[in-house]
């Protein structure tokens, strides 16, 4: 009896088998393939890789990338591989497989890992008339549609407060630009800048917050760095020195931070909540007090924090249970606990089922995990999207929609990006912050253009930033 084996077509005797094998045309799935470097863009990472020492048989090969977490896949025929779809922020490695028409041999080692961020073309409107060039288009004229400064694609982090803004490029520099006359900017100066300025040379900056008179950011080092004036101890120094650079502010292990009017919030990186600067208004620290603190204190004694905004007198944090707190001044509802009171320490808004607070002068506005958006507080120009003027001490949704990602609000409006990449936005339109081509103001979402492909956007006073896929 002659024993055969199946082929790819036909039957192969021992003697043909014996041959194939010592002429290395044997079938047999291909090897690892080798790791390369992994790279990471705006929701993807490109992948290289060399092909694996031993091919297999036949030797043409296609390989798959796949991400962890999340098992992302992709495919191609050579290297490098091009991985979509990732989440901005997250850290990933990845490996990759060879196949041939045997079969798919074993995984490479893991690649380095990196963490995608959003990378694009940089946006402005609204206004910047008051001598502040806030939209960063070297000029001071306002800007009823979205004007782009300048046409570098490599913008990633942006931030907007008062008349003043902020952004890190996908390198790590840092820029500011418009009113700088408390040294808002931190570029050494109290000239104003109607165009991006950088701050310092390095290249280590993470994400920035702007206020009304202060800057502040985190390094990829974790240390937390701010700037401006100082008369509420808003520096965090001890003291009331302004400083017109950033200063360090405590060591390291600083996670995020928000910058209000004159008070600082942030969270470090083991989930505890601190807060210092002006409190005798409000309570906006959170403490239970109404005094100034001129160095970080711990609200609370929690470790679950993960999420803080900051503007005017209020402050908004949210928990990594989903929860959203807020204090501060109250007497717009814009605490979200149907009445008028202050609160000089959290208290809960709603139940559970928060992913991003965003807190304006007088009104609050957040995005649940469902998609929906919600709005409360102030609303006499339209800033809480109801299609009327009528003021909200409580939560009250925003259309019907379940499709919002991102969310800011102003003075007296709000902005908010989808998950189709559009941007709308509503409220007080005076200075042409609705983007429009107009100064009408609008009381419920107006698309802003046609395009679907922003990225993130940020609200100031009366003005915006937004990043556009290039």
């Amino acid at each position: 009896m002659t024993t055969k084996w199946k082929q790819f077509s036909g039957q192969w005797t021992v003697t043909q088998a014996a041959q194939a094998k010592g002429a290395g045309t044997w079938p047999s799935p291909p090897g690892a393939p080798t790791i390369g470097t992994a790279t990471a863009g705006s929701a993807s990472a490109s992948v290289a890789f060399t092909a694996p020492a031993n091919p297999g048989y036949p030797t043409t090969l296609s390989y798959t990338v796949t991400s962890s977490p999340g098992s992302i896949t992709a495919s191609g025929s050579a290297s490098p591989i091009v991985v979509t779809g990732l989440t901005n922020g997250t850290e990933y490695t990845f490996t990759v497989t060879a196949t041939n028409d045997t079969g798919t041999g074993p995984a490479s080692a893991a690649s380095n890992a990196v963490t995608p961020a959003v990378q694009g073309e940089l946006y402005g409107w609204g206004r910047q008339d008051l001598v502040s060039g806030a939209i960063g288009d070297n000029t001071i004229i306002n800007r009823s549609s979205p004007v782009q400064v300048g046409s570098l694609i490599t913008w990633s982090y942006i931030a907007a407060g008062g008349y003043t803004s902020s952004s890190i490029k996908t390198d790590g520099t840092m820029w500011g630009w418009g009113r700088n006359g408390s040294a808002n900017i931190g570029d050494n100066t109290t000239i104003n800048r109607s165009s991006p300025v950088q701050i310092g040379s390095l290249t280590t900056w993470l994400e920035s917050s702007v206020g009304d008179y202060n800057g502040a950011a985190v390094k990829t080092d974790n240390t937390l760095w701010i700037w401006g004036a100082n008369d509420s101890g808003q520096l965090g120094q001890n003291n009331r020195i302004a400083k017109n650079s950033p200063i360090q502010v405590g060591s390291g292990g600083w996670a995020t931070v928000a910058q209000g009017r004159l008070q600082a919030l942030a969270v470090k990186t083991g989930g505890t909540l601190w807060a210092w600067g002006g409190n005798t208004a409000s309570g906006a620290l959170g403490d239970n007090t109404r005094i100034n603190r001129s160095s970080p204190v711990q609200i609370g004694a929690l470790t679950n924090w993960s999420q803080v905004a900051a503007n005017s007198d209020n402050s908004a944090a949210i928990k990594t249970d989903t929860t959203l707190w807020a204090w501060g001044a109250g007497n717009n509802g814009q605490l979200g606990q149907n009445n008028a009171l202050s609160r000089s320490s959290p208290v809960q808004v709603g139940t559970v089922g928060w992913a991003k607070v965003a807190v304006g002068f007088y009104h609050m506005a957040a995005i649940k995990t469902n998609g929906t958006a919600w709005a409360w507080g102030y609303n006499a120009y339209g800033a809480l999207g109801q299609n009327n003027l009528t003021y909200f001490s409580s939560p009250v949704q925003v259309g019907a929609l379940t499709t919002w990602s991102d969310i800011s609000a102003g003075e007296f409006h709000t902005v908010a990006l989808k998950t189709d990449g559009t941007i709308w936005a509503w409220g007080q339109n005076n200075w042409g912050a609705i983007g429009q081509n107009n100064t009408i103001g609008y009381s419920s979402p107006v698309q802003i253009g046609s395009l679907t492909s922003w990225l993130r956007v940020t609200a100031g006073s009366s003005h915006n930033l937004a990043l556009q896929e290039p």
